[in-house]
């Protein structure tokens, strides 16, 4: 048995030899890549082989031992090489996606144009949040699911659901409004991005103007050090949305706190019932929970609440 154990620690040894070998053959060949990359060794793939060549002179048709013209082969010109326009747009033969300057009126490429798309996309949930009447209206509908007690009905996908369609149809005259007089226009080539800009973010401002509550307004205006006076177009776009940000916050809270009122009234009332019966074991949110629910459906709570909030902003 001596034996054995003595032959499998001395087999463990090799093994942990062998790997310690090819970790650091690993590490001089990853050295070895990098170092090649250092020294600027240019790498270019023909059709079944990669052949490793020092740094050609891009005017010349063909390179040494390789297949192929430049034409047919990606290859990155050095930079001031170009002599015209022309020239400009073929430095990057892979690349499609360029900036045209002074092309008649100075306008994007095609395909950044669909890049900067794309980009405001993947920003529009934080727009629709901050800059629209969705704030307000969602915090409103947790506070009530809250107070009635119901933790997971109606589920956020619902609640999200019914916050999204109520926010489009107090948004509409706005978003009317940014088509007719921004969308249509640029279109049709009537206007630059920047004027596009401007008038698309005027109906936005106008909104948010009507809802924020000038105490805020001021806040951010001394951070931020500028004197304000009074008027909306001395309020810049980083100072007008924050405030109306805190403003609809506040005013969200303030509607949740009287949607919580006739709930922590029949809460009271549950509770000091079973305390005169002696049971003060049960807990009084199994017994208020129907009647909590009974109200509302009673008094048609969610025509009261969704009505309501959707004259708020009226």
């Amino acid at each position: 048995m001596q034996i054995k154990w003595g032959d499998r620690k001395r087999k463990d040894k090799k093994t942990l030899n062998h790997v310690g070998i090819l970790k650091r053959s690993l590490l001089m060949l990853i050295m070895a890549f990098f170092l090649s990359l250092s020294f600027g060794i240019t790498t270019y793939a023909t059709e079944n082989i990669i052949v490793d060549t020092s740094p050609t002179d891009p005017t010349t048709d063909t390179v040494d031992h390789l297949t192929g013209t430049q034409g047919e082969r990606t290859y990155i010109n050095e930079p001031g090489s170009s002599e015209d326009p022309e020239d400009l747009k073929e430095l990057n033969i892979a690349n499609t996606v360029t900036i045209t300057y002074d092309n008649g009126n100075g306008s994007l490429n095609g395909a950044l144009r669909i890049l900067i798309i794309l980009t405001l996309i993947s920003l529009a949930p934080t727009l629709l949040v901050m800059m629209t009447s969705f704030t307000r209206i969602i915090v409103a509908l947790h506070f009530t699911r809250t107070a009635i007690g119901t933790q997971t009905s109606p589920p956020n996908l619902v609640m999200i659901g019914i916050a999204l369609f109520m926010t489009l149809f107090i948004m509409q005259p706005t978003l009317t409004t940014v088509y007719n007089d921004a969308v249509i226009p640029f279109e049709n080539g009537e206007m630059e991005q920047r004027e596009f800009y401007e008038k698309a973010m005027d109906p936005f401002r106008q909104f948010m103007y009507g809802q924020t509550q000038k105490k805020d307004v001021i806040l951010f205006m001394q951070i931020d050090g500028i004197e304000w006076d009074g008027e909306l177009e001395s309020i810049p776009n980083v100072v007008l949305i924050p405030s109306f940000i805190v403003s609809e916050l506040r005013t969200a809270f303030i509607i949740g706190f009287l949607i919580y009122i006739p709930f922590i009234v029949i809460d009271m009332v549950v509770a000091s019932v079973l305390m005169s019966m002696g049971m003060m074991m049960l807990p009084p949110t199994t017994i208020s929970l129907p009647f909590k629910i009974l109200l509302f459906v009673l008094a048609d709570g969610w025509s009261l609440i969704i009505g309501n909030l959707v004259k708020s902003f009226y």
